[in-house]
């Protein structure tokens, strides 16, 4: 238990933190800041100013998906520092062995939970083959944007640049 000391009363960081996270758990499950604040008997005011505090962005909801990216990991953390909502990014070897990994039921299941997921985004970023451009952008709509890294099929990791990625990104939070 975190204690603090202010003047003559003593407070539980914990409870802080507690009550932070269920009251942010609520509000992401769709309830209104003022069912929250009934809920947890607070002020308003303090959901909203705590919501204000921590807020990263607003707008759309972005997803990043592709491969096989050889740069994954630098660009998972560009996607990170700009508060995309979801990654998805592969290297061939990661790709393989995901797809060696699942029986046909749990892949599909899983594919298809994948894709119900990026509709739910306002734009989807896809890197990928020309012909896995095409399948996405008819299973997920007309919100993907494409970034084409070579010829169906590909079989080796490529290099994507990301100041590009970097800078289409930040157009669509803007736009």
């Amino acid at each position: 238990m975190q204690l603090i000391r202010i003047g003559d009363k003593v407070i539980n960081r914990d409870r802080i933190f507690q009550v932070i996270s269920r009251m942010l758990e609520l509000r992401a499950s769709g309830l209104s800041q003022t069912e929250v604040a009934d809920q947890l008997e607070v002020d308003r005011t303090l959901v909203s100013r705590l919501e204000t505090i921590g807020e990263v962005r607003k707008g759309k909801k972005i997803a990043l998906v592709g491969f096989p990216i050889k740069n994954k990991k630098e660009l998972a953390a560009i996607a990170e520092a700009e508060g995309i909502d979801m990654i998805l990014l592969m290297s061939e070897t990661e790709r393989m062995e995901f797809a060696r990994n699942q029986n046909g039921a749990d892949m599909l299941n899983l594919v298809m939970s994948l894709i119900a997921k990026a509709r739910e985004c306002d734009a989807v970023i896809f890197i990928g083959s020309d012909q896995r451009l095409k399948m996405i952008e008819a299973l997920v709509g007309s919100h993907v944007i494409g970034i084409e890294i070579g010829s169906s099929p590909l079989h080796e990791d490529k290099y994507v640049d990301p100041d590009d990625l970097q800078r289409l990104i930040r157009s669509l939070k803007q736009a």
